[in-house]
């Protein structure tokens, strides 16, 4: 996901993105929608079914190892 959707979804909670990491600023979303904010942290799992942000979570963290 690029940075611009991510900030166009911070806009529409009313987040503000200035300033902010794209991993800081969708835990931030993921608070505000009530999920855990634990975005870039997984280890290949991931249970969180519903957050809209898993698969890029995931891709990216593959990225990193």
């Amino acid at each position: 996901m690029k940075m611009q959707e991510v900030r166009t979804i911070a806009k529409s909670l009313g987040i503000n993105s200035f300033g902010k990491t794209k991993a800081d600023l969708i835990r931030e979303i993921q608070r505000k929608e009530g999920n855990f904010d634990c975005f870039g942290t997984a280890d290949g799992y991931c249970d969180q079914e519903e957050c809209i942000f898993r698969s890029t979570c995931l891709t990216e963290k593959k990225k990193q190892a």
